[in-house]
């Protein structure tokens, strides 16, 4: 679920680049509030994530390192991509639940990353 949220943050908005051992941080002054106050930009990144939509160039990296980002609890993320996934997880678990079901119905259909960071997200103030 934190992955989903750091591949969702880093999706939307820390959009990753593959280096030897760490993301890129070329997008990590993306403005994530900007992109939570508009539904429109929000949704596009979510359809992106989703494959129902066109991906932006950033949408595109963020596509491209989400599954790894959750199966390695974002090790490659830089502080402020997951401070940044946090910031996303929470905003969506709190105003766009549905939209959060449909990337935790992809990206996490077992469950098993939803029971993997249950407490983790618990000790930040993130509720499921």
């Amino acid at each position: 679920m934190k992955v989903l949220a750091l591949l969702f943050l880093t999706f939307v908005l820390v959009k990753c680049v593959p280096a030897p051992s760490q993301y890129t941080t070329k997008y990590d002054n993306i403005d994530l509030n900007q992109i939570l106050k508009s539904d429109r930009l929000l949704r596009n990144y979510i359809n992106c994530l989703l494959e129902k939509g066109k991906c932006s160039p950033d949408g595109e990296e963020l596509k491209s390192h989400i599954e790894d980002a959750l199966l390695t609890s974002c090790q490659k993320c830089s502080e402020k991509q997951r401070n940044g996934s946090k910031t996303i997880v929470r905003f969506l678990l709190k105003n766009k639940r549905d939209w959060w079901n449909e990337l935790e119905a992809k990206y996490d259909p077992s469950g098993s990353y939803k029971t993997k960071y249950a407490e983790e997200l618990k000790a930040e103030g993130i509720e499921i």
